[in-house]
């Protein structure tokens, strides 16, 4: 009796070895070349393999941005949209950098705006962006019409990109909530494909999105029951004139982060980052604050050398991580890990991809230890981060 006791003991000790050989000899044949790393609860390795050398998050890195972002502004934090009126009835709108300032949150803003106003027409509409500077210029944003190369901004609708179809010289909204506008309609003629798409904004000329954001509010005010009678200008709001409306997000910064994690965009994501920097150092905008106010945090958490930021999207090529820096990030962020996207299995997780880049990273739900920490960067195929996720959850 006591022999088979003494056995089973030995066998219970030694089933977390044989798991974690059995994981290893798994990653090492699917990825030999690949960077993998899973820490338990308590943030001891259950698998470490080429997990020292530092590598391109891609939009992994969104991951550190929310954790930023929870970090300065707080969950409930919503961006604002400043209306102004002067006496003789011009509308002046001041941007917020509000990223979800999309044709939905325009249909709910119309009517506050003019209940707060009235619906006497506006003699003209002044457009105000200098929250953002002009020379704005994030690294890794390249000068295309790709959506996800949008500039940001303190002032444009619907993630700066216009959605629309073309036939021939007739374009038309692709959105059943978006109005076409002129603006629209000559800068699709001018740069979007034949059929459907969506372009970028601002590539060339940063004012043709605030321009355009100005005619996107007005034909959400003309749909509510007002009107724009005069001109559409860009313009500084004139000292003294206190906003009659103030247009509060409709969603909180857990709501944009969770759309974020699940969406990916790059522009709401360095949105959010810019806002980092201004709501502890002041405004206007500047990636240089944003970096020194999140090289700050990193540095308190004796991050500073494992997580290196150029941006908050991870579009540039020049952000660099350790597998273990991220692994810490998500320790750090797991109280809002049910903000990421999540598996059929219960995993919560972020994907990064780049031409040449495919990364992985998040919680994994596993058999025998619980959620597991988890980073996975390889070279090529983004299939196969999954299939070593899948061997994560089931052989841990």
């Amino acid at each position: 009796m006591w022999i088979r006791l003494i056995a089973a003991l030995w066998a219970a000790l030694l089933l977390p070895a044989a798991a974690h050989a059995d994981i290893k000899e798994t990653v090492a044949k699917l990825a030999p070349n690949g960077l993998v790393l899973v820490l338990d609860k308590d943030g001891k390795d259950l698998l470490a393999q080429n997990s020292d050398e530092p590598f391109v998050p891609a939009s992994v890195a969104k991951i550190v941005t929310a954790w930023l972002a929870m970090e300065v502004l707080g969950p409930d934090y919503r961006f604002e949209t400043r209306f102004h009126v002067d006496a003789k009835r011009v509308l002046y709108v001041r941007g917020g950098g509000d990223p979800m300032l999309v044709s939905e949150e325009l249909d709910l803003l119309a009517p506050a705006l003019l209940a707060a106003t009235g619906e006497e027409p506006f003699t003209g509409m002044v457009l105000d962006g200098s929250y953002y500077p002009d020379d704005l210029e994030i690294p890794g944003i390249e000068g295309t019409d790709e959506a996800y190369d949008a500039l940001n901004s303190a002032l444009a609708v619907n993630f700066n990109t216009i959605n629309a179809v073309r036939s021939g010289d007739t374009v038309k909204s692709a959105e059943a909530q978006t109005p076409i506008t002129p603006l629209a309609i000559s800068q699709f003629k001018a740069r979007g494909p034949k059929g459907k798409g969506r372009i970028s904004l601002a590539q060339e000329d940063p004012s043709i999105s605030i321009l355009y954001a100005g005619e996107l509010i007005a034909a959400f005010i003309e749909k509510a029951g007002g009107k724009i009678d005069g001109a559409i200008s860009l313009g500084p709001v004139p000292d003294g004139l206190k906003p009659v409306y103030v247009h509060r997000q409709s969603r909180d910064l857990a709501e944009i982060l969770r759309l974020l994690l699940l969406g990916s965009n790059n522009y709401i994501a360095n949105q959010v980052f810019l806002e980092i920097g201004t709501d502890l150092l002041g405004g206007p905008v500047s990636l240089d604050k944003s970096l020194r106010v999140a090289n700050q945090i990193l540095a308190r958490h004796g991050l500073a050398k494992a997580i290196h930021l150029e941006e908050g999207s991870g579009i540039s090529r020049d952000n660099r991580f350790t597998a273990r820096g991220l692994a810490e990030v998500l320790d750090l962020f797991a109280p809002h890990a049910e903000l990421m996207r999540r598996t059929k299995s219960g995993s919560r997780y972020k994907t990064g991809t780049f031409s040449g880049v495919s990364t992985l990273a998040g919680f994994a739900k596993t058999k025998s230890h619980g959620d597991v920490r988890f980073v996975i960067s390889l070279s090529g195929g983004g299939k196969l981060r999954f299939r070593l996720l899948e061997a994560i959850e089931r052989e841990l």
